[in-house]
């Protein structure tokens, strides 16, 4: 896969910008047709995971499920501590590895906080990610989860507009250059930290709890 942060294949365009200026502050322009993304660490080292300076609200979109129901995702998750990650079933490292590590991260917790925490994929490749495929792919991360992975498709006009409204670039080349940002919103509905190429699950696992406890 190639995955980026921005868009294309500009070194990872936000993450080469981000890892050049050491996290401290930047701004990208997402070719998702919003304003400019400022991107920098958290001042006082509490989180792990890269913050954003004005936190982003929990988008609103609806999509199909693995299930094959449709599944609005804003008032599916609300108020609980939520990861939204874009990527596609046949991507040979990024996506399952980013999967792989939430599902560490979430085994490391307390199962009352554990069990609070919701996982949404959502697929770039909707030509070949039909909710069956889904549903196999995703159950290689959560078997001993109590809590099941979604994973969501439909057309492409829908995925368009659910990458838009989680402020991540469209993906291109076939859904295989994609954002590579897991993005993390907590109880009150805001997205303060994501997680990029690199972070472990301990960073996930670290940082849970403080979104968690607001």
């Amino acid at each position: 896969m190639r995955p980026n942060v921005a868009a294309g294949r500009a070194g990872l365009a936000v993450l080469a910008v981000v890892l050049a200026a050491g996290l401290a502050g930047c701004t990208t322009t997402s070719n998702a047709g919003g304003p400019p993304v400022t991107v920098s660490s958290s001042p006082a080292g509490q989180f792990r995971g890269a913050t954003f300076p004005v936190p982003h609200p929990r988008p609103s979109f609806t999509l199909t499920d693995q299930t094959g129901r449709r599944y609005d995702f804003a008032a599916r998750t609300r108020g609980r501590p939520t990861f939204l990650f874009f990527g596609y079933t046949h991507c040979p490292d990024v996506c399952p590895t980013t999967m792989a590590d939430v599902a560490t991260a979430l085994r490391a917790l307390p199962p009352g906080l554990r069990d609070q925490v919701q996982v949404v994929f959502v697929t770039t490749d909707p030509t070949r990610d039909d909710p069956k495929t889904l549903a196999a792919w995703l159950a290689n991360f959560d078997p001993d989860l109590t809590t099941t992975f979604v994973g969501l498709t439909g057309p492409q006009a829908e995925i368009d507009l659910a990458q838009r409204a989680a402020g991540v670039p469209l993906a291109q080349d076939g859904g295989q250059t994609h954002s590579a940002q897991l993005l993390l919103y907590g109880p009150d509905d805001l997205c303060r930290v994501f997680y990029l190429q690199g972070s472990s699950p301990d960073d996930i696992a670290h940082d849970l709890p403080l979104i968690a406890a607001g």
